[in-house]
């Protein structure tokens, strides 16, 4: 934009400059150009002496555009014109015969600066407008890339907007995973300790359980000999009943105590229960309660 701005600057004040050396140049051809031949005699000293500062005034200023333009019997005419406009002219009597081809010399003088001033000022103009359009095409480029590169800023931003909440998130689940993590092994650890506890309380049960076993069967094989057998399936004598009955009470009393001392090791209360059954119901429904066991 500065470099444009200095572009244009540079060009505004060359353009005004060429526009009026155009315009004063104009104004000298106008001026020679309505006394031509005998008229000239006539033309006023100021309008002579005003197209003599023009000339002068122009080559001086224009010297660089003016270079390899006019040629160096111009430039001697024109210096000459410069230096003495009114004695420019011989004053001899054929001086109308002479005046014609010199005046002509100065009016193409002055048409041919004219015409250089404005072909340069055409081509000044048309540098200017193919640089305000490069100018235009490059300020429109740049404009799409500053879009672009916005629209990408704004979309990183939201990409990074999203990153930071995903991750934000996904810190929240970490912390989440190693909590619930945390839980489940403290879980699994007591899940365990319960294991070997109920591990350990199956043996002591099955421990327990065969102790039983192992006591019933005693009991069984004290309750269940030959001589209880018999003590029910004789048949009922009355003169046997109180010998029988003694010795049948005291093989129950002795199951009893086999049943209650396992009763006591292994803390069975079904054991003990039924070593009082034993001792004290009839054989049949000790047999049932020990099957039922």
């Amino acid at each position: 934009t500065a470099i444009r701005e200095k572009q244009l600057a540079e060009f505004n004040g060359e353009e005004k400059d060429l526009l009026e050396s155009i315009s004063a140049l104009k104004s000298a051809v106008t001026v020679l150009s309505k006394h031509n031949s005998a008229a000239f005699l006539q033309m006023p000293r100021s309008h002579m002496l005003g197209v003599a500062a023009t000339i002068q005034n122009e080559m001086r200023k224009h010297s660089s555009l003016l270079e390899g333009v006019l040629t160096r019997s111009e430039r001697k005419a024109a210096a000459s014109f410069v230096q003495a406009p009114e004695d420019y002219f011989d004053a001899a009597p054929t001086f109308k015969q002479s005046y014609a081809p010199q005046s002509g010399e100065i009016f193409g003088i002055l048409r041919q600066m004219k015409e250089t001033f404005e072909s340069n000022l055409s081509a000044s103009q048309k540098e200017e407008m193919a640089n305000q359009k490069a100018y235009e095409d490059l300020k429109a480029a740049k404009e799409d890339e500053i879009a672009a590169g916005q629209a990408q800023i704004e979309a990183k931003t939201g990409e990074l907007a999203d990153t930071d909440e995903k991750n934000a998130q996904a810190k929240v689940d970490v912390e989440d995973t190693k909590a619930s993590l945390s839980a489940d092994e403290q879980f699994l650890m007591m899940l365990k300790e319960k294991c070997q506890m109920t591990d350990k309380e199956w043996e002591e049960r099955q421990k327990t359980r065969q102790l039983e076993m192992e006591a019933v069967s005693k009991a069984l094989a004290v309750l269940a000999g030959d001589d209880a057998h018999d003590l029910f399936t004789k048949t009922f004598n009355p003169a046997l009943l109180q010998r029988e009955s003694t010795e049948l009470s005291q093989r129950r009393a002795a199951a009893s105590r086999v049943l209650s001392a396992v009763a006591s090791k292994v803390h069975s209360p079904r054991l003990a229960t039924l070593a009082y059954q034993v001792k004290l119901d009839a054989f049949a429904r000790v047999k049932k309660a020990i099957d039922d066991m």
